[in-house]
């Protein structure tokens, strides 16, 4: 683009919004000045003034477009104008200019505002950060962008985490409202991480920085919806194709309608009316704020294509730990076989204090609530997949599964192993105690299910939903015992991460349209092999980059609010093409019936613009829960 070019564009841009609404202004004047003073000179100033005003921009995007060997809606605006000034319709061409900016005005103006939410996570990125040279040095302010990786930070109660790290020193309740959605505050202690944005509601920490820049969860949550909201879905994709077909295919339709009417004025109304205007914004403008939307409700939608696909979603498939449950195990229940259970309690949490399983924590976790003093075991053994055995002051102690205890020779009552399946057939998980080989205890051990779990399945068979399956690596009673509390159709467990992929692919070539909702980490593969992969991640990494659709708040609930949001989409997006598509047919039909002209025709058109936005713009109110 040359300087000229250059000036020309910068100047068109600061202006176009004045001029347009002074064509509007002086196309009333113009009507006004032929229908009531009956002045012509006056009335043709004001029309080919307000022609100049509006049209500059409409001419300069059609002469870039055609340097760039591309024929958009412009170019027939513009030819259209030329022809109505040639045969002497100075008011059609100040109508049609000045209908056409305002359409776009009003376009630019929609855009804007569903755009508002990376407005809104842009102004809460925080600005500045207090650097600390050591624990007990003086703070220094510098700005967020001067933070390096590694740098101990201070955070004052009331001020904005910087950066992504973690805590060395202090505790306090951070809000995380801007990368999880939730407004209830968190306690954090050191060790913990924290993230860019959030805000520190009490308390005072030290953090050191590990991710920084555009490195930040926070930063990547606002690249992420900008991206989003710029990509195009297929029907926006098809309808550009479309567009530079269309364009040369109405020029030669109207060229033949001169040569058959012999009527230049039919013609160029033909040219008019044409122009697909609400046709080209219906489809960005429904993505856009849909998309935008999602952000608002911590909905992270990645883009046109993931936004139609998952409206088309009909199979629905759940990792367990995490995702349908808490993925904190907490002992349930516990069956005692001895007199001294303080003693038996005591061993056990001795023994399981030196394994970091998950079930091994929830047994130390719950004998420390009862305030019996825990000591770890010396030489413990760890056999992997079924439990610890150690010597604790000279006997014998085991702590594993039934597996385990047959291996080492001992033998379980049938009071005990009617306990141990009873415990298992309501889905918890069992870890026996043995002491000399006798069995002094056993732990019923349940990850506990998320709340609203049932409602979310419910929910989503209600919005259509054809089948819902649990993918774990969990056993299959457990498994089972968890789908039958919250209604889920179908369980396969015992799986490793590849079987999980197995399973989606299968269903896949039997024509299934998967969604898989995982926690985008461990299930990261299956995330990406789905149609449409959910994480509910919490921001992290994995969930970010893997998956079509982020759940920011991490809960079940937002799952059919998600959902609910991609098929209005869609179908917003739908009814805007029927808008735009019969608009033009009635339009066209009008004018060869006689009924259209011009003026008439293209307030119709641009109207049809107005009609497709406020569509539209109805995506911006808040998506109810089924």
């Amino acid at each position: 683009m040359s300087k000229w070019n250059r000036k020309l564009n910068q100047f068109l841009k600061k202006y176009t919004t004045p001029f347009t609404f002074a064509a509007g202004i002086l196309t009333v004047l113009g009507y006004l000045a032929e229908r009531v003073t009956n002045m012509r000179t006056a009335t043709i100033i004001c029309y080919l003034v307000a022609t100049v005003l509006a049209g500059l921009p409409i001419f300069f995007r059609a002469i870039t477009g055609l340097r760039m060997k591309a024929i958009g809606i412009e170019v027939l605006v513009s030819i259209a104008v030329f022809g109505a000034l040639f045969i002497g319709e100075y008011s059609e061409a100040a109508i049609v200019t000045f209908l056409f900016q305002f359409g776009t005005y009003l376009e630019q103006r929609t855009l804007q505002k569903t755009r508002s939410a990376i407005r809104m996570l842009t102004e809460m990125a925080p600005a500045t950060a207090w650097r600390l040279e050591s624990q007990t040095a003086e703070p220094e302010e510098i700005d967020a962008d001067e933070v390096k990786e590694d740098t101990l930070l201070l955070v004052k109660t009331g001020g904005k985490v910087a950066v992504d790290g973690i805590i060395e020193f202090g505790e306090g309740y951070l809000n995380e409202a801007s990368i999880n959605g939730e407004s209830v505050p968190i306690h954090k202690v050191v060790g913990d991480q924290v993230y860019a944005g959030t805000i520190l509601d009490s308390g005072i920490l030290q953090m050191r920085a590990t991710r920084v820049g555009e490195d930040t969860t926070f930063s990547k949550i606002i690249a992420l919806v900008e991206e989003a909201q710029d990509a195009k879905s297929p029907v926006e994709r098809f309808i550009d194709r479309f567009a530079k077909w269309y364009t040369p295919a109405v020029v030669v339709i109207a060229a033949l309608v001169l040569l058959i009417t012999r009527n230049l004025d039919t013609a160029i109304t033909v040219l008019v009316l044409a122009c697909p205007g609400a046709l080209v914004i219906g489809a960005p403008v429904a993505n856009v704020a849909g998309i935008g939307r999602g952000a608002k409700d911590s909905v992270l939608l990645k883009g046109g294509d993931s936004v139609t696909t998952f409206a088309k979603v009909d199979t629905f498939l759940f990792d367990k730990t995490g995702t349908l449950t808490t993925g904190h195990p907490d002992v349930t229940n516990v069956y005692s076989y001895t007199e001294d259970i303080p003693g038996a309690m005591k061993l056990a949490a001795a023994l399981e204090s030196t394994s970091d399983h998950p079930l091994a924590k929830a047994i130390v976790n719950y004998v420390k609530k009862r305030d019996v003093t825990v000591e770890k075991a010396v030489a413990s053994e760890t056999l992997k997949g079924f439990g610890v055995r150690a010597d604790i002051d000279g006997n014998v102690v085991i702590a594993g599964s039934k597996r385990m205890m047959t291996e080492q020779g001992i033998t379980l009552t049938k009071e005990q192993q009617r306990d141990l399946q009873e415990a298992q057939r309501n889905g918890a998980s069992t870890v026996l105690i043995s002491e000399n080989e006798k069995i002094l205890l056993l732990f019923a051990i349940s990850d506990k299910i998320k709340d609203g779990a049932a409602e979310t399945i419910a929910n989503l068979k209600r919005l259509g939903i054809k089948k819902t399956v649990m993918l774990t690596g969990d056993n299959r009673k457990t498994a089972e015992a968890v789908a039958a509390e919250i209604g889920i159709d179908e369980v396969q467990a015992e799986l490793l991460p590849e079987n999980k992929l197995s399973v989606i692919q299968k269903m896949q070539r039997e024509g299934r349209i998967v969604a898989f909702v995982g926690d985008g980490v461990n299930d990261s593969p299956a995330l990406a092999a789905a149609d449409t992969g959910i994480a509910m991640g919490g921001g992290t990494d994995v969930a970010v980059e893997t998956s079509d659709v982020v759940l920011m708040r991490s809960n079940l609930e937002s799952i059919p609010v998600a959902i609910k949001l991609a098929k209005r989409t869609v179908s917003v997006l739908q009814q805007n093409i029927v808008i735009a598509v019969s608009t033009v047919l009635l339009l066209l039909a009008g004018l060869f019936a006689g009924y259209i002209r011009m003026a008439s025709g293209m307030f119709i058109h641009e109207a049809s613009i107005l009609v497709v936005i406020l569509n539209a713009m109805r995506l911006l109110h808040r998506t109810k829960k089924s």
